[in-house]
């Protein structure tokens, strides 16, 4: 039966990130269009109204400076208004003089109505308004209070005339307004969608990329990208890179515990199927065998699963504690004594730290000549760790050949051969170092590890 496919779930969102640009793009332009429509509006609705109280003051002035006295102290002109409107009853322009306790002069076309006087003081200055004293119409008035020559009255002169013309301008300059920054802002909306798609078209083009590592036809992002996406494809790059190398280091360790099991199970086989007289004893030494080979690989199984963390961190000087008491317990006759700075931190887990300092501390132990000395300092990005014992230490042409896995130059003691082998392959998966020398205090051997500082 085959198994169950398994579905991946679908990924959570937060929405379309081009939707949610659009989105703003209009929620900002459509605050600035009707904030910069209504000043505009203002402004050219004045300026109309403003066109058009001229022009009925240029009336009003005509009206005022041909007035004059009759021989009964009423106003007359001295030549008739040039437009006709003034004879045309209810033809929208009007004028009217008046003066308190005197019958109001009119103009033709106000016929049998009259304009509103007011109870407003002398005003020698021009006054425009609005008026609805007519129910059929809307005014527009301009006055003024003259005292005409050798007389005390003061007479207001008056010219009115309907506002549905005002009113009409008004109206078209509105409505060319209101569509013209309805396109702009339609225009803006669509502008911004279009900058929206285009800027982030080089994110769907690393989608492309990605789907083309996933059907097989590349390994990496290789398209050319703006200078803004270009960190991300690179950390993406990188990321690939680390995990090809993390599945190549474990198919070769799958490999590599595959060989070295390989020769003690083929002598496993042969000797049971021989019937061997010392089967017990084969295969306890085999199990030994495959034993050390096992714990081999899983110490850098571990180390390679822990280092792309970016917390892995250990400080030294309670591991190094915790190993000098758990080795004076195994050799009591041993002295250990340690020094440096006790705040160093290393870019290593805690777990492969213990590990590393116990098979060097335990080798300088065991091999030594009963005292071991280990030194923690600092060297540049490092963090440098000497142990050294007066042992009798290991000839230079040796060194070399110490780190292979099951290599022992003394095998009177018991021991994997794998020490050093472990040591070795943790600190390189961490981007350390292991190197061997002669120790000038102790006369035995010197073994230095470099590991990164712990920033």
């Amino acid at each position: 039966m085959n198994p169950p496919v398994t579905i991946p779930a679908a990924t959570a969102t937060t929405g379309s990130l081009a939707r949610r640009m659009i989105l703003i793009a209009a929620l900002w332009i459509a605050p600035l269009l009707v904030g910069g429509g209504w000043a505009l509006d203002r402004v050219l609705a004045t300026a109309i109204t403003t066109s058009f109280d001229d022009q009925l003051d240029y009336v009003l002035t005509a009206l005022v400076t041909s007035a004059e006295l009759d021989s009964n102290g009423d106003v007359t002109f001295n030549r008739p208004a040039s437009d006709q409107r003034f004879l045309e009853p209810g033809s929208g322009l009007y004028w009217q003089v008046s003066a308190p306790g005197r019958e109001a002069f009119p103009s033709r076309s106000l016929w049998d109505r009259r304009l509103a006087h007011g109870s407003r003081g002398f005003e020698r200055a021009v006054v425009s308004y609005n008026s609805r004293q007519f129910s059929e119409e809307e005014l527009r008035v301009v006055e003024r209070d003259i005292v005409l020559p050798g007389a005390a009255t003061v007479w207001r002169f008056q010219v009115a005339e309907s506002r549905d013309e005002l009113d009409a301008q008004t109206s078209a300059l509105r409505q060319t307004l209101v569509r013209s920054f309805a396109l702009l802002a339609l225009g803006l909306i669509v502008l911004a969608a279009l900058q929206t798609v285009y800027g982030l078209r080089p994110l769907r083009r690393v989608r492309e990329e990605i789907a083309r590592m996933r059907s097989g036809r590349t390994t990496r992002v290789t398209a050319p990208m703006p200078i803004e996406v270009r960190p991300m494809v690179e950390e993406l790059n990188a990321l690939l890179a680390h995990n090809e190398r993390q599945a190549e280091e474990a198919r070769r360790h799958a490999g590599n515990l595959a060989h070295a099991l390989k020769t003690p199970l083929t002598v496993l086989m042969n000797a049971a199927t021989a019937k061997a007289d010392d089967l017990a004893d084969t295969v306890c030494r085999e199990a030994r065998t495959m034993r050390r080979q096992v714990d081999h690989h899983l110490a850098r199984a571990r180390a390679v699963g822990r280092r792309g963390s970016a917390h892995s961190r250990a400080a030294v000087w309670p591991s190094l504690e915790s190993v000098e008491r758990a080795v004076a317990v195994l050799y009591r006759h041993v002295r250990i004594d340690a020094s440096g700075p006790r705040d160093l931190e290393v870019h290593v887990e805690r777990q492969d730290l213990d590990e590393m300092l116990g098979n060097l501390v335990e080798n300088a132990a065991k091999y030594g000549g009963g005292s071991v000395f280990v030194t923690v300092a600092a060297a540049d990005s490092f963090v440098e760790i000497l142990v050294e014992d007066d042992g009798s230490g290991i000839p230079e042409e040796e060194r070399g050949r110490i780190f292979d896995r099951g290599a022992r130059l003394d095998t009177g003691k018991p021991g994997t051969g794998l020490g050093l082998a472990i040591v070795r392959d943790v600190a390189e998966i961490y981007g350390g170092t292991v190197g061997l020398d002669e120790s000038e205090d102790l006369g035995g051997l010197l073994v230095r590890l470099r590991l990164p500082a712990a920033g």
